[in-house]
């Protein structure tokens, strides 16, 4: 079957078995490897992608379910070759070691941002709950979260 949606803000067409899933999609169809593959059953985050304006577990949506949609990875979110600024604080504070879990825990965190989730350490802490990370523990990634919703870049 052939899905067509945006990535990224570009239109794009592609053929995979309706099996497939958003995930697989992305990588396999797509060319885009930013969107990583952790667990493949929707629990570690690694994964996490904008459909709608919504992120969701890439792994565990359907491909032919963003039929119209507009899907934005990690990849989307800067601009004119920039990072995001997220993506920028979690650099600058320490908060990427190996860099694997960090596409889906900045998705996760634009969002709790952006909804009003973010508005303490314990808030963050709750709206990142659903990736997981093997290497920063944490505390500089919720520092990176904390530092732009308050808009102050180190």
């Amino acid at each position: 079957m052939i899905v067509g949606f945006t990535l990224n803000g570009s239109p794009q067409r592609c053929e995979v078995p309706a099996h497939w899933t958003l995930l697989r999609m992305l990588r396999d169809a797509a060319g885009r490897t930013d969107a990583k593959h952790g667990c493949g059953e929707g629990v570690c985050g690694a994964c996490a992608v904008f459909v709608d304006g919504v992120a969701v577990n890439s792994c565990s949506v359907l491909a032919p379910q963003v039929e119209g949609a507009a899907v934005e990875t990690v990849a989307g979110l800067g601009a004119d070759g920039e990072l995001h600024p997220l993506q920028t604080e979690m650099v600058a504070r320490g908060g990427v070691q190996c860099g694997f879990c960090t596409p889906g825990m900045v998705i996760s965190a634009v969002e709790a941002v952006r909804i009003g989730a973010a508005g303490s350490e314990e808030e963050i802490r709750h709206s990142l709950a659903g990736n997981l990370c093997r290497c920063t523990g944490y505390g500089k990634i919720v520092g990176a979260v904390a530092a732009y919703r308050d808009g102050e870049p180190e």
